[in-house]
């Protein structure tokens, strides 16, 4: 794409890691902490390139281990593996299809925490798991399937607003007549 969709991309990147560690309205009703960066992610790997995709990914992960308990960095690795993976097949993907988007969305959030644990049982930190932690986990990859599609409708809305359609123009106009011969 271009620069002022990775820049969006970027922006709305921060701004969901920064509701989701200041805003408890969901987390204290659900008792679940919502997790909103790997639908983020299936959206950038199915509109922009890799770099928009790596920054992301990057970003989002430290941003989001700053403000939790993981070590910094933990994160970023299960973004962009969900992220590269959708990205290599995004030719196979419908992505204008709702249920698929949805399914996309619940696959990647659920995928996203497993690897994460995955990692963090390899570190020295002993992760809090239980029997709630799979509610957790399912309200996580409900909540982030379902949000999957309002990033397309909201990101794609935004970037038809903030960016100019390019004018698709021929250099013979309809109304021109071609003589042929002498004049």
């Amino acid at each position: 794409m271009n620069w002022l969709h990775t820049v969006l991309l970027l922006g709305v990147t921060f701004l969901v890691v920064f509701l989701e560690t200041t805003w408890n309205g969901p987390r204290s009703l659900l008792g679940a902490q919502v997790d909103l960066l790997p639908s983020l992610v299936i959206y950038t790997s199915l509109s922009s390139g890799p770099v928009a995709l790596a920054l992301v990914a990057l970003l989002g992960g430290l941003w989001f281990d700053a403000m939790s308990a993981n070590p910094l960095g933990l994160s970023i690795l299960p973004l962009f593996a969900v992220g590269f993976w959708l990205q290599y097949y995004r030719g196979l993907i419908l992505r204008d299809q709702l249920f698929a988007q949805w399914v996309l969305g619940f696959g990647a959030s659920a995928a996203a925490p497993v690897l994460t644990l995955l990692l963090l049982l390899n570190t020295e930190k002993q992760p809090l798991l239980g029997w709630f932690s799979l509610w957790q986990w399912l309200v996580m990859a409900i909540l982030g399937g379902l949000f999957t599609p309002v990033w397309f409708l909201v990101l794609d809305w935004l970037m038809r607003a903030l960016s100019y359609r390019e004018v698709e123009s021929s250099s013979f106009r309809p109304d021109r007549e071609i003589k042929r011969g002498r004049s």
